[in-house]
């Protein structure tokens, strides 16, 4: 197996440019990269696309910020892509206040869109939207005497996911509800940069226990 590089978070948030579509793993902070965010929030980076769950949890009183809430509130994003803001005041101050372009698509459609990408497929057809504000602009099939909105793929240019453990060839074993989208996204991305609790051997991992093979990742952020 090839020894994928190890860079810093700082380096991975480098590899973001202007304009770029990034992709998110986490489940309201679960499984987020945490320090390839907190590096992008340094870099100053901007006008991104966000592909995520959700924006995270952001409570300024309760000084509590996580998943791509700091980046939020950087106003990193001029789009999110995302199934929900309700516990991120910030998205729905700037959502509102016209400063981004806030995309809200049912959770079970934005995850087989990047699955979609994943798999080479140019989108999924899905009920869920029929008759409501989601049909606008869509193609909208009927088969079997059923109606179905085709939703387009959703690739993205980098992944940034968060691993519990990974070998050198980049081999990723996420931890229980931790694994929620990022798996999916490694597949998605031209680039997958992963971050990770703990770097072991090639061969220390049970290839049965594995989540992401190796074949998808190019760099490794030691957590």
């Amino acid at each position: 197996m090839i020894v994928k590089p190890v860079i810093s978070a700082a380096e991975a948030a480098a590899k973001v440019k202007a304009g770029d579509v990034v992709q998110l793993g986490g489940f309201l902070g679960c499984g987020s990269p945490d320090s390839i965010i907190e590096a992008l929030v340094a870099a100053g980076a901007k006008d991104l696309t966000l592909v995520c769950n959700d924006t995270g949890i952001h409570n300024e009183a309760k000084g509590v910020s996580n998943g791509p809430a700091p980046l939020v509130k950087a106003k990193a994003f001029k789009t999110m892509i995302v199934s929900h803001i309700g516990t991120n005041p910030e998205t729905q101050r700037q959502m509102n206040a016209g400063e981004s372009d806030v995309r809200l698509v049912p959770q079970g459609t934005l995850a087989e869109r990047i699955r979609a990408a994943g798999n080479g497929l140019g989108g999924v057809l899905t009920p869920t939207g029929v008759g409501t504000e989601v049909e606008e602009g869509k193609r909208k099939l009927t088969l079997n005497g059923k109606d179905y909105l085709l939703e387009e793929a959703l690739p993205g240019d980098v992944a940034f996911v968060k691993a519990k453990r990974a070998d050198k060839a980049g081999n990723l074993v996420y931890a229980k509800t931790a694994r929620n989208f990022n798996p999916i996204m490694a597949t998605a991305c031209a680039v997958v940069i992963a971050e990770v609790e703990e770097l072991v051997e090639i061969g220390a991992i049970d290839p049965d226990q594995v989540h992401t093979p190796s074949i998808f990742v190019d760099y490794i952020v030691k957590a």
